[in-house]
């Protein structure tokens, strides 16, 4: 078997953990099995061990142990297993006698590597249609993280030197404050964008970016947030596959004016003009929630608290979530700065519930999630609500309810405390400025604890179910 040759790719959403520790699995079992294999890794570094055109060409079998885009359409012609990266790490000796036995598909297209225009992009792989969806909204969720993670970290430090240190009618006013949040600002404005295009990468290519891109600007400028970002990234990797497939009958001699004209002028038309006839009503749907959301401002806690904490932790940082803030940051420039406190700590929440549950229930989540959940600590406490999303992705059905939960409990509470933030952003960086600050954290921490052991307890339940 020493002549038999396999090619295969890694790659996990964060491209930490999981793709090394796939390629790793991969090479031991091929070396046990005395075959040759070259294991290429799609980490956060980008791509190392790079397959050549002809290393595939040689291959007898191509393995992709990967929940994201590794540029699958390579290896169109040859057999594939495509399975998730999850999988590489726990059966790599099963998949090395896969790919002996002849298993896999008949990966379809051309096979060139490097002509966007001229290959059949297959949507659908032998991991369902459900798998293809996850990888897509992954790949955009990991080139989002990074654009939020700094933006929201530079604006909470620039309230370190004064709430209104941006402001430059107020005495608080700093010129170096001012310019980061200016620059947190913008890397935080291209969360949806972000987010659009490469969710439209990972499903036409490189023909999907700029629409995808676009598409989420118009999403972002319509008020649409996170959730807006998600309809405009699939919706312009579809349209795109639907004019390569309207296309694909012209002349090859067209493949250029197809990639440099007719795909980005129509892809980008019919995605903008269809995002601005969404963005509309879900701009009006959203003022419409900041109008009856301010209409309980002055409401029993209990009921402000479910409602602003559930709003919170829905979408973290879609229409439902940013109704919330808005209406928080609004009231506080009537002065009230009460209802700001249960937005704060419903938003902080969410991320620290993953920080807890990985922190209890280590064992049950993989080496990925645990990194992520000790980061989401740090990231609730400048309260960057999105470090949740992946989790929430991976299980929205019983994920999302218990953020919502434990967000609740954090957003009544501090209603109870009659707490007070001044600050529509920054986090327990802010804890100078807030009225009862104590109770505050008591507040987000006990709601974090009770969402984070249910979440921890969903976890124990998944893994020993399948291990059943």
């Amino acid at each position: 078997m020493s002549s038999y040759k396999i090619v295969a790719a890694t790659g996990c959403p964060t491209g930490i953990a999981h793709t090394y520790m796939a390629q790793e699995a991969l090479e031991q079992a091929a070396k046990r099995k005395g075959v040759t294999i070259k294991v290429e890794t799609h980490g956060q570094v980008g791509i190392e061990n790079a397959l050549t055109d002809e290393e595939i060409a040689a291959a007898d079998a191509v393995i992709i142990a990967a929940d994201k885009d590794v540029q699958a359409e390579r290896f169109a012609g040859k057999r594939v297993i495509e399975v998730s990266v999850s999988k590489g790490i726990k059966e790599p000796d099963q998949l090395i006698e896969d790919a002996l036995a002849g298993k896999g598909t008949i990966r379809k297209g051309t096979g060139t590597k490097n002509d966007d225009t001229s290959k059949t992009i297959e949507t659908k792989s032998s991991t369902g249609i459900g798998h293809s969806i996850y990888k897509n909204l992954m790949n955009g969720v990991s080139h989002m993280l990074p654009f939020v993670v700094s933006g929201g970290v530079l604006i909470a430090i620039s309230f370190l030197f004064g709430i209104y240190s941006a402001d430059p009618s107020s005495s608080q006013y700093n010129e170096f404050a001012a310019q980061l949040k200016d620059i947190g600002g913008l890397a935080m404005g291209m969360m949806v964008p972000i987010l659009s295009a490469f969710i439209a990468e990972g499903i036409a290519k490189r023909p999907g970016l700029v629409v995808g891109f676009v598409g989420g600007l118009v999403a972002s400028n319509g008020g649409t947030g996170f959730l807006g970002g998600i309809v405009s990234g699939f919706l312009a990797g579809y349209v795109i596959l639907g004019l390569m497939k309207l296309f694909s009958s012209l002349p090859k001699s067209l493949d250029g004016l197809k990639a440099i004209f007719l795909y980005p002028v129509l892809g980008v038309f019919i995605t903008g003009m269809i995002m601005t006839l969404v963005s509309e009503p879900m701009s009006s749907i959203n003022q419409a929630m900041m109008d009856f959301l301010a209409g309980f401002q002055n409401s029993s806690p209990l009921i402000l608290g479910v409602i602003v904490g559930c709003m919170c932790a829905f979408d973290m940082g879609g229409p439902i979530n940013k109704a919330a803030y808005v209406t928080g940051t609004a009231l506080l420039a009537e002065g009230n700065t009460s209802f700001m406190a249960g937005v704060s700590a419903a938003c902080i929440a969410p991320p620290l519930i993953t920080g807890v549950a990985v922190i209890l229930f280590g064992k049950y989540f993989d080496t990925n999630d645990r990194n992520a959940g000790l980061v989401n600590i740090i990231l609730g406490s400048t309260h960057i609500t999105e470090g949740a999303i992946p989790f929430a992705a991976k299980d929205p059905i019983r994920v999302l309810p218990t953020m919502m939960l434990g967000s609740s409990i954090a957003a009544v509470l501090t209603y109870m405390f009659k707490v007070q933030v001044p600050a529509p952003h920054g986090g327990f960086l802010v804890l100078p400025v807030v009225t009862h600050g104590l109770l505050w954290v008591i507040a987000i921490l006990a709601g974090s604890l009770v969402g984070g052991v249910i979440l921890g307890l969903i976890q124990k339940r998944r893994v020993e179910k399948a291990a059943a």
